[in-house]
């Protein structure tokens, strides 16, 4: 197109800004949906395994103000499980059935505190990941949930360092 008033200097024109609903996710700089499926499935696994050497720890431990922690973080997890796999389906994927490499790892503890601060490094590297994604989580009721997941994982660090 040429501008009028400069004789045959051509004009760039770019697309109007009603148009910007139509960009992607991932053009507008938040995550995508197959990024989005990955990093939720690798969650569930970590979850998954959370959620079994966890349960196995309370189960061994007896009673006392450690089983009583282990109990409610396995409560915790079982709950972000069937959160995450709810997600998974939504965005139209399958949610994984595995359990990540933590479970194997954390078995090798035999001590239950090692095993909870073992517990603890792995929930630390969980919250680094969910703080980096947040910020490009477009939808409001998944950034809720990853939001709720984060916090619950900072409490627990707190509580388990304490032992």
């Amino acid at each position: 197109m040429k501008n009028p008033n400069d004789g045959d200097i051509p004009i760039e024109v770019s697309s109007p800004a009603c148009l910007m609903h139509e960009a992607g996710d991932a053009y507008m700089g938040y995550a995508g949906k197959d990024e989005l499926i990955a990093f939720l499935n690798a969650l569930l696994e970590a979850e998954h395994a959370v959620a079994h050497v966890i349960l196995e720890s309370a189960n061994a431990s007896g009673s006392g103000a450690i089983t009583d922690l282990v109990r409610s973080i396995h409560k915790d997890e079982v709950y972000f499980c069937a959160m995450l796999i709810r997600h998974i389906k939504r965005l139209g994927a399958i949610p994984s059935p595995r359990a990540g490499a933590f479970y194997g790892k954390a078995r090798a503890f035999a001590d239950l505190r090692e095993r909870i601060a073992f517990f603890t490094r792995h929930q630390g590297t969980i919250v680094r990941k969910l703080r980096e994604i947040l910020p490009r989580v477009r939808d409001n009721q998944l950034h809720a949930d990853l939001s709720e997941i984060l916090r619950s994982h900072e409490a627990n660090i707190t509580l388990a360092s304490k032992f």
